[in-house]
């Protein structure tokens, strides 16, 4: 036997068995590359891959770049989305390897081009607060718009059209009338590729806040009538008091004034020591006069 022939035998028979079914799924710009295990009894394998771009084939002599993330993993998918950052055809491929022995390269059939990824139409949820017209839409990563559609049903034919460039918590999109249901619908856009989903599902609402106006409507005004209810006579009171106060002034007494006895005592009292002034007066005639005084000279 050819000594050359038995050394190629040899490594052949070393070599595992190349990775196969290798596909990507690939959904709203997220790329995953899978492929079926190499099942080899008693020995874990582990995998590599590696990508070639269109600037790899056609400026750097065709070489191949690894996937550090995927750099011997047990796993037997890939997530790629983050090397497939241009849109152009890409070229992967799987490699097995037990750390004494590997296989061939497995490559992927045709290219890959993240233009035909699968687009799906946005998580929303339409939203009455009042008379506003409310959208809560999923965050789907930076890459993506949204194309909201809202209509008044009915009125189709006037539909009206507002681009969301980031998702938020909510987007306010119109004033709602009373009455009829308002319509929405959206579809997602990336601009990287120039590509839109397929539409949402419709969702109608009505405002909401008819009822409740004209309940806090009647409440102010109950509210109203009760403040002014007690309110009123206290007003009245004050005002009286302060015209009373302005238009007849109380004058204060000095203590010496005040009478701490009743009238009719007063009355009685005057009337006593009138009486009494009354006894003890008497009249003196002229000649007496002199004689006393004739007296009291001498």
């Amino acid at each position: 036997m050819d000594p050359n022939n038995t050394e190629v035998l040899v490594w052949e028979d070393a070599l595992l068995p190349a990775p196969q079914n290798i596909s990507i799924l690939s959904i709203n710009m997220k790329h995953f590359l899978s492929w079926s295990p190499v099942i080899i009894q008693g020995e874990t394998v582990r995998y590599s891959v590696e990508f070639q771009g269109e600037y790899e084939r056609d400026y750097v002599n065709e070489s191949w770049i690894p996937i550090c993330e995927c750099s011997l993993t047990t796993a037997t998918v890939c997530n790629i989305t983050e090397d497939i950052s241009a849109t152009v055809a890409y070229n992967l491929r799987v490699r097995a390897d037990t750390g004494t022995r590997r296989s061939e390269w497995g490559t992927l059939k045709g290219f890959f081009n993240r233009i035909t990824t699968s687009l799906t139409p946005p998580l929303m949820k339409v939203i009455a607060d009042g008379y506003h017209l409310l959208v809560e839409l999923e965050d789907m990563g930076p890459a993506f718009q949204f194309c909201v559609f809202y209509w008044k049903k009915g009125q189709e034919s006037r539909v009206q059209q507002k681009v969301v460039k980031e998702a938020s918590s909510v987007v306010h999109l119109d004033t709602m009338e009373a009455g009829p249901d308002y319509c929405v619908k959206a579809q997602t856009y990336v601009e990287a590729i120039n590509r839109s989903s397929s539409f949402s599902q419709t969702q109608c609402v009505r405002a909401q806040g008819g009822t409740s106006m004209c309940l806090v409507t009647a409440l102010l005004i109950s509210a109203g009538f009760a403040v002014a209810a007690l309110t009123l006579p206290f007003l009245t009171w004050k005002t009286s008091k302060i015209l009373q106060y302005s238009c007849c002034p109380v004058a204060v007494l000095p203590d010496t004034l005040k009478v701490s006895e009743s009238p009719t005592q007063l009355i009685l009292c005057g009337s006593e020591e009138a009486e009494q002034c009354d006894l003890m007066v008497r009249v003196t005639p002229s000649e007496e006069v002199l004689r006393l005084w004739i007296q009291e000279t001498l």
